[in-house]
């Protein structure tokens, strides 16, 4: 019997079915999110919902006990798989004092778990490059065998933090994988607009790095890309850039409006390449998955995010005291 893609790829089944189980997780938390924002009981949603083949199958091919993941607002996938919690990030959702993130000071989408070793992110989009950098820079300095993981939309591949992290990780041949989830828009800037090369990864050469992009909604296709980057990084080879292509489909946040800028017609043709249904769909095929195992899989996902949910709904705000809290410093 031939072997099967993830075989060839040294996966075994009961992983790329953690992988589906994470996917899966991401996007019912997403959902949920949507679902709590328009019944006005949390203020911000800003979706994971078509990216989350690129964020675990990136993930699942780290080291996650010692690399560090630098996420994007968007990445749910990233931080389930790297150890943060549904309830975790219900409680960043609801603002809640147990928020590990930020201490529910921060609007959802700002993840931050030092135990995890996933980096704060800050509002400025892209600040998050630099940062990898100098901890890939420091991680060389000391000796240490980790790959730095930094996440970004197309749009940010045009600002100047990720061109200056990009051209200084080049020359120290740092262990950094930079990994463009091109979701086809900036907030309303469509690809076409935002970059005159046909792909973000065309940038790679003017940094000295391997430039590849990939289908997005293949987790395993992801996967071995990453995986081949992380090694080359550990071999001390230096950086990669990676594109992962696939499609945001929802608004840019809860706050948007993106019938004013593409037609339903768009948006209703890159859910027929969701990934949560054509991954499914693979794990069918190869006798993986079944309906019964699809179903019990949705059942616990959605008693996790309804028990995260009513958790974070009943916790404790922040008291009003601690409002000055990390701001200055304390003696």
């Amino acid at each position: 019997m031939a072997e099967t893609r993830h075989q060839q790829l040294g996966l075994n089944d009961e992983t790329v079915l953690d992988m589906y189980r994470t996917m899966l997780l991401s996007r019912r938390m997403d959902e949920r999110m949507w679902l709590l924002n328009r019944s006005g009981k949390i203020p911000f949603v800003i979706s994971c919902q078509g990216q989350e083949a690129a964020q675990v199958g990136a993930s699942f091919a780290l080291d996650r006990e010692k690399d560090y993941a630098l996420p994007y607002y968007r990445d749910v996938g990233v931080v389930l798989s790297f150890g943060m919690t549904a309830k975790e990030l219900m409680l960043s959702g609801f603002a809640k004092a147990e928020d590990p993130n930020s201490g529910g000071r921060q609007m959802p989408g700002h993840f931050g778990q030092k135990k995890n070793r996933i980096v704060t992110g800050s509002s400025p989009v892209t600040t998050q490059v630099p940062h990898a950098v100098g901890i890939a820079l420091a991680g060389k300095m000391e000796g240490k065998d980790l790959v730095t993981f930094v996440t970004f939309g197309e749009g940010s591949s045009n600002q100047g933090d990720f061109h200056e992290g990009a051209n200084f990780a080049g020359v120290h041949k740092l262990p950094v994988i930079f990994m463009c989830e091109n979701n086809q828009y900036a907030i309303s800037v469509p690809i076409s607009k935002q970059l005159s090369c046909e792909k973000v990864s065309d940038r790679a050469i003017g940094y000295g790095m391997p430039g590849i992009t990939v289908d997005g909604n293949d987790p395993l296709e992801v996967y071995k890309a990453v995986k081949e980057a992380a090694d080359r990084a550990r071999r001390g080879e230096g950086p990669t850039l990676i594109e992962t292509v696939s499609y945001r489909l929802t608004p840019h946040s809860s706050d948007d409006d993106d019938r004013s800028y593409r037609e339903a017609e768009e948006v209703a043709e890159a859910k027929t390449k969701d990934s949560i249904r054509t991954f499914g769909a693979y794990l069918k095929e190869t006798g993986i998955m079944d309906e019964n195992l699809e179903k019990q899989l949705n059942d616990d996902v959605m008693k996790i995010v309804n028990e995260a949910t009513d958790y974070a709904e009943l916790a404790p705000y922040p008291k009003a005291e601690s409002a000055m809290d990390h701001v200055y410093e304390q003696k």
